[in-house]
């Protein structure tokens, strides 16, 4: 058992399993820091630091877009992930070399980030405005049109008698509201670069039990990811345009070095 499991690991290439390890050790952090400080009264919230927040966020600085990649909502939420880095990073780690591979995988994880912030820009661009006008009046009539977005995260009621001081606090409230974690977007830009460097190998979904060739898998998967990001159905908190993002940043990499080869590896 010892000879498999010492077999299997030094099978993982180096960077994906630095990678796996890195997002299990900060997942136990988050769920173990917490209360093992609390004794000490020290308070901490490892995603509300590491996760990537709104760029007008108080809470938000240029390392998120790094650190969110790293962090993850739940074990469910890691599996997945890690499982994907795992089955198609591999591939790529031994066909790029360790170098490029991180290259790859840091820059599209920071691409879907980039990606994410623009959705976010346009997504609240009527609200925080509405927000700005009310601050100016000093009266929170004009966000009466917007109550039903407001009262979806805040209870709250009476917002046409709110004043400056009142709406400057709910404004930095629902700017500190997003948060994004996990390494979806470069996994998804793994997936994007796989169907593209094999494009016949043959993949199998779990929810469509027949092979079908890596390209329309790939496909199949970004055409999902942009309708469920353009239907925006209610309660679906998943970053699918972080998701699109990661592949978009992964076209142009790929792109790039098939343009301009170098030798890093």
């Amino acid at each position: 058992m010892n000879n498999y499991r010492t077999s299997f690991l030094s099978s993982i290439p180096t960077v994906v399993k630095n990678l796996i390890a890195i997002n299990i050790i900060l997942l136990l952090a988050t769920n173990i820091l917490p209360s093992f400080l609390s004794r000490w009264g020290v308070n901490i919230d490892l995603t509300d630091i590491l996760g990537m927040h709104y760029w007008a966020s108080e809470k938000f600085n240029l390392t998120q877009l790094i650190s969110y990649m790293f962090m993850h909502g739940g074990w469910s939420h890691l599996f997945f992930n890690m499982f994907a880095l795992y089955m198609f990073g591999g591939v790529l780690e031994n066909f790029w070399g360790p170098k490029r591979f991180l290259i790859y995988y840091l820059i599209t994880g920071i691409g879907a980030g980039i990606v994410q912030q623009v959705f976010w820009t346009v997504e609240y661009y009527q609200v925080i405005s509405a927000l700005n006008q009310a601050i100016a009046a000093n009266s929170g009539e004009t966000l009466i049109a917007y109550s039903h977005i407001l009262e979806k995260y805040f209870k709250m009621s009476n917002l046409a008698f709110f004043k400056a001081p009142d709406i400057i606090e709910l404004k930095q409230m629902f700017l500190n509201l997003p948060v994004t974690v996990g390494a979806s977007g470069s996994v998804f830009g793994l997936l994007l670069a796989f169907g593209w460097l094999f494009p016949d190998v043959r993949l199998m979904m779990l929810f469509f039990p027949v092979p079908i060739k890596a390209r329309i898998f790939v496909m199949i998967y970004g055409i999902i990811e942009l309708f469920l990001g353009v239907a925006n159905f209610s309660g679906d908190s998943v970053a699918h345009f972080a998701h699109l993002g990661g592949m978009l940043f992964g076209i142009i990499l790929i792109l790039i070095w098939k343009k301009r080869p170098f030798n890093i590896r």
